[in-house]
């Protein structure tokens, strides 16, 4: 039996398919934050030579993060492999094979949402932030959202419309594989 975790009842509230869009909605806005940081030109002369292209290349690594993030959670709501390749324009055994260990990981991260370090102290989230802390996620996510004028005077754009738990059939990816 594992120990509870102060969020555990949050992240009960929410389906793992809720709670997968959420960690996308999470990735997405560091896309976001990534991409806008390359648009002013003021500190331009502050920025060593290169540093840019430092920031273009971070920008790449977020938006592969949330590439991985989008195939689970289309595979948690349902989305074949087949459907998943399409859109990825790769064949269905390759989309399998290279999207099976990210979403391994995520289920296991279920199972074990956190491991201690090596110190036995400290918690170390096995799940992505946005997923192992949902209310806080919410609220941050709202907020910026808000502030980003996405959908327009909605002060609940992002958490509003995730699946609860209870409110689809909870699944289990791979175990549909077999």
């Amino acid at each position: 039996m594992r120990e509870t975790t102060p969020y555990d009842d949050d992240r009960a509230a929410y389906s793992r398919h809720g709670l997968a869009r959420l960690v996308l909605s999470d990735h997405a806005r560091d896309v976001a934050d990534g991409a806008a940081g390359l648009v002013g030109t003021r500190h331009d002369a502050d920025t060593g030579l290169a540093g840019r292209v430092s920031q273009a290349r971070q920008l790449i690594e977020l938006a592969e993060q949330t590439l991985v993030s989008a195939v689970i959670y289309e595979v948690e709501r349902g989305s074949s492999w087949a459907q998943v390749a399409a859109y990825l324009g790769i064949s269905t055994d390759e989309a399998r094979e290279r999207y099976t260990p990210a979403l391994h990981k995520w289920n296991t991260a279920f199972e074990e949402p956190y491991k201690l370090d090596e110190t036995g102290r400290k918690r170390i989230p096995q799940l992505p932030t946005a997923a192992y802390d949902p209310a806080w996620a919410c609220t941050q996510l709202d907020r910026w959202a808000f502030l980003q004028r996405i959908g327009i005077n909605d002060e609940q754009a992002v958490s509003a419309n995730l699946v609860m738990a209870g409110t689809v059939d909870e699944r289990n990816p791979e175990a549909e594989e077999n």
